[in-house]
């Protein structure tokens, strides 16, 4: 971690650990207040939700999850694609992979989400274009998994959590941060195609 060489991800994750802390442990109101509303959304209200929501974790230990996948792929990711293009993918993948569970949930009155689960994934499989065959360490996994296979078994997880959400976890989020972080990166970085291929 190092702010003069990644500013963005430090920013990031410095105000997502505190602004979960503060509504886990001092304020757990701004919790709704601030949580993905499809159902506001879609009548025009609680547009912010969309954003805000990306800053706080429904508990430690979704917080813990997502900031250690954050810790070892966005701070490296920022290095290979810089600041700038860094800042487009984060929060461009925040906001894409909202809108299917907007769109989903948008006649659900009590649904409500929280987390940065699609703008992670988004970094996570942007990541894995550039280093696919990297080495991730997962307790209590005794030996480093190349990261495409991290990827592949963060998806599959999400997948079967989404069928019983009841953690106020947009699950669904991660698939679709997964697929706009892909194609983002390629949009930002066309050679990425190439890279990929040949470290496969």
């Amino acid at each position: 971690m190092n702010i003069a060489s990644e500013p963005i991800s430090t920013l990031i994750f410095f105000i997502t650990v505190l602004s979960s802390f503060y509504a886990l442990y001092i304020k757990p109101t701004i919790i709704n207040k601030f949580a993905l509303d499809p159902y506001s959304i879609a009548k025009g209200k609680k547009i912010s939700t969309i954003l805000f929501s990306g800053f706080l974790h429904s508990n430690l230990a979704h917080l813990i999850f997502n900031m250690f996948s954050f810790y070892f792929f966005a701070f490296p990711l920022e290095k290979i694609i810089g600041s700038r293009n860094f800042f487009i993918l984060y929060f461009s993948t925040l906001i894409i992979s909202n809108i299917p569970t907007i769109i989903k949930e948008k006649n659900n009155y009590y649904y409500r989400a929280i987390g940065a689960s699609g703008a992670i994934s988004g970094v996570i499989f942007s990541f894995i274009i550039f280093e696919p065959t990297m080495g991730i360490l997962i307790f209590p996994i005794p030996f480093p998994l190349p990261a495409f296979i991290f990827g592949i078994l963060y998806l599959t997880w999400s997948y079967f959590a989404s069928k019983q959400n009841q953690d106020m976890i947009n699950h669904d989020a991660h698939f679709w941060g997964a697929i706009s972080g892909i194609l983002i990166t390629i949009i930002l970085e066309p050679s990425s195609i190439n890279y990929f291929l040949r470290n496969l």
